[in-house]
């Protein structure tokens, strides 16, 4: 889910022409990828919304542009017209402070406009965006340079989701539909080591210049106990070892919600695995496609996560754990592959404050009730990555591209 940050400028050292060349450039660039992951799918396809926590593609597109619009041109261009007035109900998201919404379960049912006038949207309001920086001063870019990387960085989260939900969607349909047929997974080091952290104090949070979102600060400092994290993500052929041994059969695993959850929703294996012909398969953004047993496993909840854990006789890193496990570079893959659950709730660090504004909204309220993520996925845009980055999702979540990597104090 989308946050929203008070950020560094990406190019601070920069003024004059070359800066707003360099901006328009980072602004085509974003930009275009949403466009480009949005390529692949039919009209049809980029309308459908899965279940109240996914979005339509169009959405996606169309609220990245109101973004803009709302924030960006409506309060620094003199008498801008909105392309369609309508446009700020239909595609505002969770900004109360920005207006009326519609609601969002039901995001599925807006035909129109259709994509190819969300396509007409999106290039209306870049021409515009464009040609703000273009004629821009000096004094002009410090103010408007902030708003700008928050809506770029903000489209970058909603690219990301762009795929998890459509591939949510094509779960549901019993042709399993490919995203794309070329698609391959990462790349990643399958290894069964722990390395050992001893105690100690260490920093966390955001410490470099450049961007970052308002969850990732005040960098402070933590006290971590001596724990051995493992050095690799847990696998898909490790998973089928829970689930032959009853994993998803053993109350005794789960946390009393999980377990509730389990039985519920009738889970017995990840997210998106299907059983044909005797063997796993899972669908992916290439396909239904066999289980690859050292790959990642992916599309596992919190509660899954926590129960093979302890199946497994260890449990989940804390975030600080991870973090700082991360930044000596003790661990592999931890970023570009899934997304790895913490057994971290997600909460302010101390000191924490949002920003003001309708900005602020969509970090400070959203900390109760999620569990954190860290690292990135398979679906992170490139430069979207960061060691301090914090995702967060309920713990019943598996549609989001989610693993895991173990922890012992033993």
């Amino acid at each position: 889910m989308p946050s929203v940050v008070s950020p560094a400028p990406r190019y601070p050292h920069l003024s004059g022409e070359d800066a707003r060349t360099r901006w328009i450039a980072a602004f085509r660039d974003v930009r275009g990828e949403t466009e480009r992951r949005a390529a692949p799918l039919s009209p049809e396809d980029q309308i459908v919304q899965s279940m109240p926590d996914a979005s339509p593609t169009k959405w996606h597109r169309a609220h990245t542009t109101w973004f803009f619009e709302q924030f960006l041109l409506g309060p620094n261009v003199p008498g801008y017209k909105p392309f369609d007035d309508r446009f700020a109900f239909l595609f505002n998201s969770y900004y109360v402070s920005a207006g009326p919404r519609y609601e969002r379960p039901h995001r599925g049912l807006i035909t129109r406009p259709n994509a190819q006038e969300v396509s007409t949207y999106r290039a209306y309001v870049d021409d515009a965006v464009e040609k703000l920086i273009a004629g821009a001063s000096d004094a002009d870019m410090a103010r408007l340079a902030p708003i700008i990387e928050v809506g770029l960085n903000h489209e970058q989260q909603h690219q990301e989701l762009l795929l998890t939900d459509i591939l949510h969607a094509f779960a549901q349909n019993p042709t399993y539909p490919a995203y794309d047929t070329r698609w391959q997974p990462p790349q990643t080091q399958a290894t069964d080591e722990f390395v050992a952290m001893g105690s100690g104090i260490h920093r966390i949070g955001h410490l470099a210049d450049g961007f970052s979102f308002d969850n990732e600060s005040p960098a402070h400092q933590v006290l971590l106990q001596p724990v051995a994290i493992g050095k690799g993500l847990v696998t898909n052929a490790a998973w089928q070892e829970f689930i032959a041994d009853g994993g998803y059969e053993t109350p005794t695993l789960w946390l009393s919600e999980g377990w509730a959850t389990v039985e519920a929703q009738g889970w017995k294996a990840p997210g998106y695995w299907r059983q044909q012909d005797g063997a796993w398969h899972a669908l992916t953004l290439g396909g239904l496609r066999p289980v690859a047993p050292h790959t990642p496993v992916t599309h596992v909840s919190y509660y899954e996560a926590d129960a093979f854990a302890r199946w497994a006789g260890k449990h989940l890193p804390t975030e600080m754990e991870w973090e700082v496990a991360a930044r000596a570079d003790m661990i592999d893959d931890a970023f570009g592959a899934v997304w790895q659950w913490t057994r971290s709730s997600y909460s302010p660090y101390p000191g924490y404050r949002a920003i003001e504004g309708a900005l602020g909204e969509y970090n400070g309220k959203f900390m109760i009730n999620q569990m954190v993520l860290r690292g990135s996925s398979l679906a992170t845009p490139a430069g979207h990555s960061r060691v301090s980055y914090r995702n967060f999702f309920p713990p019943s979540a598996r549609f989001q591209f989610s693993g895991l990597r173990l922890a012992t104090y033993s």
